[in-house]
């Protein structure tokens, strides 16, 4: 397996478990941003799973690649919508927070068949 593609990987799963952990403890910030964007409160611990298991699914993509595939490609996937959900609330100035686990994600997928 390709040392670029298990550091980056690896880096993509951390990043996304950290916004999880962020997003299960929702401070006020994250609350209130999501309000704005018109994403219910209620939404944020099913957002957080989601994140989790494709985070897991990427550390699990280590040993059984098919399943690393899948779940760079749903997190490519999720942090579209983020972006998307961000753009369609007008707060452009929020766009750049996705970008990182987004980039990450593309970049893990992007990775996968130089495996």
């Amino acid at each position: 397996m390709h040392t670029t593609y298990v550091i980056v990987t690896v880096v993509a799963a951390a990043t996304v478990f950290g916004t999880t952990v962020v997003d299960i403890v929702a401070p006020e910030w994250v609350r209130g941003n999501m309000r704005s964007y018109g994403v219910p409160e209620w939404a944020l611990l099913p957002l957080a799973v989601i994140k989790a298991v494709g985070a897991l699914g990427l550390l699990v993509g280590l040993a059984v690649p098919p399943i690393g595939l899948a779940a760079g490609i749903g997190l490519v996937l999720y942090f579209l919508g983020a972006v998307f959900t961000v753009v369609r609330a007008r707060w452009y100035t929020h766009i750049p927070y996705p970008m990182p686990c987004l980039l990450l994600a593309v970049a893990t997928v992007s990775l996968f068949p130089a495996a």
